[in-house]
């Protein structure tokens, strides 16, 4: 199916059991919301026999979604039945002997060891350490950008601070922190979307990270221990000893966890400005409302579109049996969107009541571990961009992602507009 083909096709002359919500093109497009109304709307808690990636669940509203998210004990992450998501890479053939557990694509105990070893990272007093360094980064990104001239704001702004602030989690060489970047994108990219051609390339390139980090590790493991992810994870008995794809697994999730999702609301946030001028208006009016913006922006954004769970058996949601070992995909992006839950809920409002009350982060065991992080690096962006810009104005089409998983951008051009 073409994309100009799914930007035309009339969604209610569908049959809804046709409907596949797991294609990546509806997401690239910008079409993904019209089928995810009408799922909510006709068939909340629905089967797709014949998916982009194999049949699944579809839960699509709010309150399901935190059902079955909080539900481990009948709904399950572990990597050995599939994981977390719809296009598990670690089920296809061509990777068997390649599989990268996570501590995220785990059920507890070991989920809860593991989680724990990392979570100090992002305590109050770090964070409250790390807020002036990301605002003197943040600073220094804006104040060299071309004023008045068209770029790229996802390359230049939004991959640029999230990249620095992960670097300074991992305290990673400083001048090869775009490497960190590249892997993220090469673990959430299958071959043949830009970056690598073969299953062959993606292996060697995310072998690569692991021997580069295997080499921080053997460093601060053999003493030169700080207050970073890899000298938490070599310092912890429940980490210390994981074999190398478990270590690789884990590295990923935290390069991507740490990266991904903040940058693409990022670059989200001044879309959706753009979109909704009044909203601009408001911002501008008062800079006070940023810390809820950033709470509107995340839920408006949801830059993880959808989590994957395995039934561990026969459970009942919204009226429907879904049967052991089968797929179940919680869309996010769908729930952010549910009216029953949320007012006005297909509305960008900076003085949202209740902002903080959204799915991005998940809920449950899997919570983020790294929310509070994501909202202090968007905080301190807008805290920045209002003091120097009167608009940041998108001049073109953003491009998206080909991905039903990370809901983000590749590229957007703006031009900046000072006081």
């Amino acid at each position: 199916m073409s994309a100009e083909m799914i930007i035309e096709e009339d969604i209610s002359q569908i049959p809804i059991d046709e409907i596949d919500v797991s294609n990546p093109k509806l997401f690239q497009q910008d079409v993904i919301g019209d089928y995810f109304k009408r799922l909510r709307e006709e068939a909340p808690v629905h089967y797709c026999a014949d998916g982009h990636t194999g049949p699944f669940w579809s839960i699509t509203r709010f309150n399901d979604i935190v059902r079955v998210d909080t539900d481990h004990k009948n709904f399950s992450s572990e990597s050995t039945l599939g994981g977390i998501v719809l296009d598990d890479i670690n089920q296809r053939p061509e990777v068997e002997d390649f599989r990268l557990p996570m501590f995220i694509a785990m059920d507890p105990p070991k989920h809860d060891e593991q989680r724990k070893v990392v979570s100090p990272i992002v305590a109050p007093n770090n964070l409250a350490a790390m807020a002036p360094i990301i605002r003197e980064r943040a600073a220094g990104i804006l104040d060299s950008l071309p004023v008045g001239e068209e770029f790229d704001w996802v390359d230049k702004v939004s991959i640029e601070l999230t990249t620095m602030t992960l670097a300074t989690l991992f305290d990673f060489p400083w001048e090869e922190r775009r490497k960190l970047t590249r892997w993220s994108d090469i673990a959430t990219t299958s071959p043949g979307h830009g970056l690598v051609d073969s299953w062959d390339e993606w292996k060697a390139e995310l072998i690569d990270c692991a021997t580069y980090f295997q080499g921080l590790w053997n460093e601060r493991a053999g003493g030169k221990q700080g207050h970073d992810l890899i000298s938490m994870l070599a310092a912890s008995p429940a980490t210390a000893n994981m074999p190398f794809n478990e270590f690789l697994g884990n590295l990923l999730l935290l390069i991507v966890g740490g990266n991904d999702t903040t940058r693409n609301s990022i670059t989200g946030g001044v879309l959706a400005l753009n979109q909704n001028p009044a909203e601009y208006d408001k911002l501008m009016n008062d800079t006070g409302l940023i810390p809820n913006m950033v709470s509107e922006i995340i839920r408006w954004q949801t830059p993880l579109a959808h989590m994957r769970r395995t039934a561990l058996r026969d459970t009942e949601v919204g009226g429907k049996i879904i049967r052991e070992g089968d797929k179940v995909a919680m869309w996010y992006l769908s729930g952010n969107r549910d009216s029953e839950v949320i007012d006005r809920a297909d509305e960008f409002l900076i003085d949202r009541k209740d902002a903080r009350k959204h799915l991005s982060f998940g809920f449950g065991i899997h919570r983020c571990v790294g929310n509070r992080l994501a909202e202090l690096q968007l905080q301190i962006i807008w805290e920045e961009i209002v003091k120097r810009f009167r608009k940041v104005e998108v001049t073109g089409e953003a491009e998206r992602s080909m991905s039903n998983f990370i809901h983000g951008f590749t590229t957007m051009p703006v031009i900046l507009h000072p006081h």
